[in-house]
């Protein structure tokens, strides 16, 4: 498995597409998570949006036309997860599909007397293991409420399924992430998702709207391991400051593993970055 995994973790060769400038600066501007990264992150982030628009094939259904800024947005909110991880976490597929809006994915799920059944559910999101993202157009737009990024979502959910069926613990490198192994991680991570079904569970039906409108944690996040990452990870990028106040232990164990610190205040003029990430 380890070796397999680093095989696919090889630098890519294939050729980046270039960003127009002022396409770039409209996308920056629409997305208000990236007013607080330095001119180094954005600069580092355009050149991987460049690289992903430059691997991956967009296509669009129900007529939905496709645009330039559809992709560079879409490029720049998926390798904002990975500004600091190798790329190549994203190999070994191509397909990105916009839909207009939410759409129909069928599931097969198992009731509490275990019987199966074939249902249809609407989703704004989905990402196959080993095949395309599929997106709803809508909800990418919608990526400033709360803490919510469709986008950023489903591709955690692409870098979970790297190392194996989604579970929730994402591969680790050991030389970027050193001595955060799989227990260490889950010794944070799983009291936490415990923690967070049990509130969810404990939450009165007569306060169920009240409290999903202003959760910052969406309750899908009680699904399973897997969801509870995304939704993390959403806030983590999404709503750094509030997550970092909220969920301390988690945004600690989310930015050794994305090796970034979203809630920290960027350097002013003239002061010195802080230290970089290692090198990929």
């Amino acid at each position: 498995m380890l070796k397999a995994l680093l095989s696919r973790l090889m630098p890519s060769r294939t050729p980046s597409r270039a960003i127009d400038d002022d396409l770039w600066r409209e996308v920056v501007d629409a997305l208000p998570f990236l007013a607080t990264r330095s001119a180094a992150d954005l600069d580092k982030l355009r050149a991987l949006a460049g690289d992903f628009l430059g691997g991956k094939h967009f296509s669009t259904a129900h007529d939905l036309p496709l645009t330039e800024a559809m992709q560079v947005s879409v490029a720049a909110q998926a390798c904002l997860p990975i500004l600091n991880l190798p790329p190549a976490l994203y190999r070994g597929w191509s397909g990105i599909v916009l839909y207009p809006g939410e759409f129909l994915i069928r599931k097969t799920v198992q009731d509490e007397d275990g019987v199966v059944h074939d249902v249809a559910q609407e989703a704004s999101g989905e990402a196959w293991d080993g095949g395309p993202v599929v997106l709803s157009w809508q909800d990418v737009q919608a990526s400033d409420v709360l803490a919510y990024n469709v986008v950023i979502h489903e591709f955690v959910h692409k870098i979970d399924m790297e190392n194996g069926e989604a579970d929730g613990v994402p591969p680790l490198i050991r030389r970027l992430h050193g001595d955060l192994t799989e227990q260490v991680w889950c010794e944070v991570f799983d009291p936490a998702y415990e923690e967070f079904c049990h509130h969810v569970s404990n939450v009165p039906d007569a306060h169920w709207d009240a409290f999903a409108s202003t959760s910052l944690l969406d309750p899908y996040a009680t699904e399973h391991e897997s969801e509870f990452f995304a939704v993390c990870a959403e806030a983590f990028f999404v709503a750094p400051v509030a997550f970092r106040t909220e969920y301390p232990a988690l945004y600690t164990l989310f930015s050794r593993y994305f090796l970034q610190d979203p809630a920290a205040t960027p350097p002013t003029a003239g002061e010195a970055p802080p230290p970089s990430a290692p090198s990929l």
